[in-house]
């Protein structure tokens, strides 16, 4: 009788153990009919590369169950099998099912869980059926669906299915462009809201970035200017397409006049900026200038195609782990601009890429 007490005991004890381990945890699992003995893989998404970060072997019953330390804020995950993707969202740590085929893994599916969970779910319906019905570019102009996935959106601003909205896309055709100005107000609602009740998750800094650079600028007066006091730069030392890291503070060191600049290569307005900055460039390079730009794009993959055909120095602050290098600058506007002198001092933040030439001149 002891011993049945004892034996008890202790499995109750490795139980409780055992819960108090799993308690920083979610769950995703689930049935995927037709799936016996396939790998399905979960991945998450680092600066807007998605990675895998788990993989599990469907049994004979078609079920599997994957476990994963809380991230600390809402995410979206998402799950791939054959190819086929099926995107899911985690606000803490609970536990998201999943019943699917494995024929129609990423069409016909069902998400259970969470409040999240199943607004998601509604959002990539109502998403399919505008597809199905007038095919992907009607995405980003079908009125009644927009109203409707914002009616989702707003319940819930600064959650991870508002994030997830704001950044959806059918083949290459996005939800709500920024290009748009009335999908910019959602957008910057979602930006505002992420910034009041989330400043430090880490895709906060990106929501206003996309804001604030396609905001359309306020207009200013012909003789308005800003200028800084003079001051050494900052050290900014990151990579650039081809990994190579390159030091701002170094670079001043050589005695050029250098133009620092933070852009984000996405916006629309950035091949005509570039267009501008390259002309400058052309002209002043034999002088002794150089250009340092940072860019702050969620896609690195989408900017080192950008990057490697630019004659200047272009690195990549991530929008999501690089907050420190835009405020140590200062940074709450998109493209930004200042002048460094040749002995290494900022002396000029430029406003206007028009103005740039001309004040540079006393520089050179």
């Amino acid at each position: 009788m002891k011993k049945h007490i004892l034996a008890t005991s202790v499995a109750a004890l490795s139980l409780l153990a055992t819960s108090c381990g799993d308690s920083n945890q979610w769950t995703v699992k689930g049935s995927i009919d037709g799936a016996a003995g396939k790998d399905i893989v979960l991945e998450t998404s680092t600066f807007g590369r998605w990675m895998p970060m788990d993989t599990a072997t469907i049994d004979d019953n078609g079920n599997f169950e994957m476990k994963n330390k809380a991230a600390g804020y809402p995410d979206i995950y998402r799950l791939s099998l054959d190819g086929k993707k099926l995107y899911f969202p985690i606000d803490s740590i609970e536990t998201v099912e999943v019943t699917s085929t494995a024929s129609a893994f990423d069409r016909d599916y069902t998400l259970a869980g969470s409040a999240a969970a199943e607004a998601l779910m509604e959002v990539d319906r109502k998403v399919m059926e505008v597809v199905k019905a007038k095919g992907e570019a009607a995405i980003a102009t079908d009125s009644v669906l927009k109203r409707e996935v914002t009616n989702i959106l707003l319940t819930d601003p600064d959650g991870s299915v508002a994030y997830y909205i704001i950044n959806k896309k059918v083949g290459n055709t996005p939800l709500f462009s920024a290009n748009s100005k009335s999908d910019l107000r959602v957008i910057g609602a979602v930006a505002n809201a992420f910034t009041q009740n989330r400043p430090k998750d880490p895709r906060t800094l990106y929501l206003k970035s996309l804001y604030l650079v396609n905001r359309p600028a306020a207009p200013r007066a012909s003789n308005d200017t800003i200028t800084v006091n003079e001051a050494q730069v900052i050290d900014i030392n990151l990579y650039d397409n081809t990994g190579k890291a390159h030091s701002l503070a170094e670079l001043a060191k050589q005695g050029k006049v250098i133009v620092l600049n933070f852009t984000v290569y996405s916006a629309e307005q950035s091949p005509a900026f570039n267009l501008e900055l390259a002309k400058i460039y052309e002209k002043r390079k034999d002088a002794g200038l150089e250009i340092y730009q940072v860019a702050i794009d969620e896609d690195e993959f989408q900017w080192k195609q950008s990057a490697k055909n630019l004659p200047w120095i272009t690195v990549y602050n991530s929008p999501v782990t690089g907050a420190a290098t835009l405020m140590s600058y200062n940074i709450t506007t998109l493209p930004a601009i200042f002048i460094i002198n040749r002995k290494g001092e900022i002396v000029e933040r430029v406003e206007n890429i028009a103005d740039l030439d001309t004040r540079l001149k006393k520089y050179m």
